[in-house]
């Protein structure tokens, strides 16, 4: 079996070092990697793939820096010209990036049969690019590996079970690969506070509108002279900051550079609380056993919050502040993403099918 993995996204790059280890341990399939290039910055791609020893991507694309109709544009393209010359038997997406749309396109149109892994989420809010990734993503593919039971329900609320495709409850490979990898964590070249907030902001919905990326920083600075913040800074961020005037060295709050995923996992571990707006970490902060206070106003993760794991506080100064003063102590006892076999689930399924 030949199986073509195509990635784009820090987030992806942890999925598949999970799927591609378990494919590792398999004789009888040959898996080639797509790197489509949107995560472009050395601490941001190059360092996963060596940290997490993820097979080096037959293919480097180097498409970034485009508006979404002409990345997405462009991935199909190129993706495209290599499943000709590949032929591969499965093309394996992740998530919700615009890598992730482009491949499963790429793929179908093609008469190349998608596995979605990461499928069923919903944030049913249309305005987001990565909701529309999703949903197109998951209409077409022909097995959706769902990682919680709230996803399997998302999708057979939407006609699925009249659909020729197979929904496969998996598990979450984001909890394979906390459990993987917490062995090799290490702590980044910084001298870590006892008690503090690991903060993450990067989604344009934040970024890009400068009234909410102002609420969200003046936010975390009246938290900073309580408790230390740390953030480290995406690419992104720091250039639309920049841009307003912001001077992130006299900030309360401390910026660091992006750090990689075992540097991450080590500052979830020793963490007392994480804020952020990715979808990522707010799962790895429950396998963390680290209560969430989440920077947006949905979240396809709605179990976490349905059981108290975490906040929706949006991006308003207010909200923010109170949903800190009023954080909980839950117990995180609940199994909502499996046992961390999911890799397993998923690889067995493709042999099966």
């Amino acid at each position: 079996m030949n199986i073509i993995t195509i990635v784009g996204a820090r987030p992806q790059f942890v999925k598949a070092a999970v799927v591609s280890r378990e494919i590792s341990t398999r004789d009888d399939i040959h898996e080639t990697i797509i790197h489509t290039g949107q995560h472009f910055d050395p601490n941001m791609s190059d360092l996963f793939f060596e940290e997490m020893r993820i097979p080096a991507p037959g293919y480097n694309l180097n498409i970034n820096s485009l508006s979404h109709g002409a990345m997405t544009g462009k991935m199909l393209e190129e993706i495209e010209k290599v499943l000709i010359d590949k032929k591969p038997d499965w093309v394996l997406v992740y998530g919700d990036t615009n890598s992730t749309l482009a491949g499963a396109l790429a793929a179908k149109k093609l008469h190349i049969r998608v596995a979605h892994v990461e499928a069923g989420l919903r944030s049913f809010n249309m305005t987001m690019p990565e909701e529309i990734n999703r949903i197109l993503t998951d209409r077409i593919s022909d097995i959706l590996f769902c990682p919680t039971e709230t996803a399997t329900r998302n999708l057979q609320n939407e006609g699925f079970d009249h659909f020729d495709s197979r929904v496969v409850l998996s598990g979450d490979v984001m909890l394979d690969a906390a459990l993987f990898y917490r062995q090799y964590s290490r702590p980044p070249q910084i001298e870590l506070k006892r008690d503090f907030v690991l903060a993450t902001l990067h989604r344009a919905e934040n970024t890009d509108t400068p009234e909410y990326l102002s609420e969200i920083i003046r936010a975390l600075e009246t938290i900073s002279r309580e408790q230390d913040v740390l953030l480290p800074l995406h690419p992104r961020t720091r250039a639309k900051l920049e841009a307003s005037g912001y001077n992130t060295r006299l900030s309360p709050i401390r910026f660091i550079d992006p750090v990689g995923y075992l540097e991450m996992i080590h500052l979830l571990d020793k963490c007392s609380l994480v804020m952020t707006d990715s979808g990522g970490l707010q799962k790895e902060a429950f396998f963390f056993r680290k209560y969430c206070i989440t920077l947006r106003n949905e979240t396809e993760w709605t179990e976490l919050v349905d059981h108290g794991y975490n906040t929706l506080a949006g991006n308003s100064y207010d909200r923010i502040i109170q949903a800190y003063r009023e954080q909980p102590h839950p117990d995180f006892s609940t199994p909502l993403y499996g046992d961390g076999h999911a890799a397993k689930v998923i690889v067995d399924t493709l042999i099966e099918a």
